[in-house]
């Protein structure tokens, strides 16, 4: 009689457990910078108060216009817009001498991977698709917002400088004088108006789409904005567009 002999399951090395689990292990990349960090949060707090400010200028709801109070209002609503400017520069700095996630080339869809990333995340955000393109920095739909967001902003600054030289304020006042000749101060005004609003539009847009993309993903995509860091599994990092091998972990 010949006996049945169950065959014996192959035990794998204890090494391949131990760097399977290594590589479905989440892994943490420092992805934004510090000025990449301190750019963003001084751009949106600067947001914040040129749009409160703002909408008091044009129309003083609280208290009557004219007097110190205006005076005071207009002064916090120009040094503002110094800080905005001052962090752009920054930020314009950063985008030829930061990482691959704040280079500039991270922003222009200069390959067809990035122009297809665009619809696909849209569609994403539109809840058509259910997964969304893989990539560890901005991805391109966000991309594109930010380079839109930068371009509004330097309209916001150059109508708002020339707005402020219709006071006599310099370097308003001379700087841009052409540009009130050319257009004239109301509809300057309303350029300066339909730009702000259209900020505060991209600004609501930015905060939904990264909670939702942080609780999709939960890369620590929200959390990353003020520590830098987010978290990958290997395989993510080497299938996402701005990725590869040659990203590595950082150290704790």
């Amino acid at each position: 009689m010949t006996a049945l002999v169950e065959p014996i399951p192959a035990i794998s090395p204890a090494r391949d457990d131990v760097a399977d689990r290594r590589h479905d292990a989440h892994l943490r990349v420092y992805i934004w910078q510090v000025p990449v960090r301190i750019t963003h949060w001084v751009t949106a707090g600067a947001i914040v108060v040129l749009a409160v400010t703002g909408l008091y200028i044009a129309d003083p709801f609280l208290i009557p216009p004219g007097g110190d109070v205006m005076g005071t209002i207009r002064f916090v609503h120009m040094a503002a817009g110094i800080v905005l400017l001052a962090s752009g520069l920054l930020r314009t700095i950063w985008l030829l001498t930061g990482n691959r996630w704040a280079r500039w080339s991270a922003f222009f869809p200069t390959s067809r991977r990035q122009a297809a990333e665009l619809f696909g995340q849209a569609a994403f955000y539109a809840f058509v698709r259910r997964h969304a393109p893989r990539v560890l920095g901005h991805n391109q739909l966000a991309a594109s917002a930010y380079l839109v967001l930068w371009f509004l902003l330097l309209v916001l600054t150059v109508t708002g400088f020339a707005l402020d030289g219709l006071l006599g304020t310099e370097p308003g006042a001379t700087l841009f004088g052409w540009l009130r000749e050319w257009l004239g101060p109301q509809t300057i005004r309303l350029i300066h108006h339909l730009a702000m609003w259209a900020v505060l539009a991209i600004s609501v847009f930015h905060i939904y789409s990264s909670v939702l993309v942080d609780h999709h993903e939960r890369n620590g995509l929200v959390s990353s904005i003020v520590t830098g860091y987010k978290f990958f599994t290997r395989a993510e990092i080497d299938e996402s567009r701005d990725g590869g091998p040659d990203v590595e972990e950082t150290a704790e």
